[in-house]
């Protein structure tokens, strides 16, 4: 499952991108408005809204817009709208199969979008149920390595109900039945670690690896998509290698 938690690598990377292209309050506040649709406008009661909330005050998005992101997601006052969240199924080049979630206040809008992006990008949509027998939906919670013990952080995700955890340079990825998400997620709060994302993901049963440069078109295509305002995940069953980062990097 180290895929995920490697393309969350690269995209902290280009962050400074993501930045100049004035996308970052945009996806925060679809984070926003997520927790808050899930899980109530509470921080106090809600781990998934306080980790979007320090996001945001990071990265210095003013408190109107915060607000007016948890009021969306809440149906509070004059900005409650009415989300669905829709799954769309396709494939990437050579193959790859992809599970792109989004939430929506207006599915025609979104459903375009989402196909402009695969067929610019030399993607392929599918119909329901086209590529979602290869994967299984997980939880997936990302705790900031600095300072942390792994055997320690180990042993308090899976005394929760964790199903593996993952140790990387920058972060340690841990990854949940769907049910165990809440959770093992407030259980690692409240020991005192820095959770720095949570979310369902899906988890392919199977990866297939590619040459770097063709997984350099793969990244393009989820990068694509992951732009849209209405996408929040995007997943993929490919083996994501060192190699195929740094031709990303480069590219």
């Amino acid at each position: 499952m180290s895929g995920h938690s490697k393309w969350s690598t690269i995209k902290r990377r280009k962050g400074a991108e993501d930045a100049k292209r004035g996308k970052i309050f945009t996806r925060i506040g679809r984070e926003l408005t997520t927790a808050a649709r899930e899980g109530g406008p509470d921080p106090n009661g809600n781990p998934r809204l306080r980790i979007a909330i320090d996001k945001a005050r990071a990265s210095n998005m003013p408190k109107d817009n915060i607000e007016r992101a948890i009021n969306k997601g809440a149906g509070i006052g004059e900005d409650a709208v009415e989300f669905e969240e829709i799954t769309y199924e396709g494939y990437a080049p050579h193959g790859i199969a992809l599970m792109v979630d989004t939430l929506t206040d207006n599915r025609n809008r979104t459903l375009a979008e989402v196909k402009h992006a695969f067929s610019r990008n030399n993607g392929t949509m599918g119909s329901s149920g086209a590529v979602q027998w290869q994967f299984n939906q997980k939880g997936y919670i990302e705790i900031s390595a600095e300072g942390v013990d792994f055997d320690t952080l180990f042993m308090t995700a899976a005394e929760a109900g964790a199903e593996d955890v993952e140790e990387g340079e920058e972060t340690i990825s841990v990854y949940t039945t769907r049910e165990h998400l809440s959770p093992v997620e407030r259980a690692l709060a409240e020991a005192g670690y820095k959770v720095t994302d949570s979310k369902l993901i899906w988890s392919p049963t199977n990866e297939v690896e590619l040459e770097p440069d063709q997984a350099v078109q793969v990244f393009k295509l989820i990068e694509k998509l992951e732009e849209l305002d209405d996408v929040q995940t995007v997943s993929s069953n490919l083996k994501v290698s060192d190699e195929a980062i740094a031709a990303f990097e480069q590219s």
